[in-house]
């Protein structure tokens, strides 16, 4: 059974790849793409794709990093408490009055 799961994720990457290979080669032709104060750039159109798929990617990875920095620090905080709380014999306290025959 397991042997068939792996042929399907096969097919489907073969898949996946072909349709995005028959994408690039239908999309040869030259895109301009006009920036400010006159500037442009031309490519080919799957570049342009690739190149805004990329930026975005970018965009999205510095957008988590502050998020990522504080889970970060509370994880060493954590770990920090953790390994305080482990280390630190537990405070030593009278024996119960009942024991003393009170």
């Amino acid at each position: 059974m397991t042997s068939f799961l792996k042929l399907l994720q096969w097919i489907l990457k073969a898949a996946v790849f072909f349709t995005l290979f028959a994408f690039a080669l239908n999309n040869q032709h030259e895109a301009s793409v006009h920036f400010f104060f006159g500037t442009q750039w031309r490519s080919p159109m799957v570049l342009v794709v690739l190149a805004a798929f990329a930026i975005g990617v970018a965009v999205g990875v510095l957008g988590m990093v502050p998020r990522w920095w504080r889970h970060r620090q509370l994880a060493r905080q954590a770990e920090k408490s953790n390994t305080a709380s482990l280390q630190t014999p537990p405070p030593v306290t009278d024996t119960p009055e009942h024991l003393h025959g009170a």
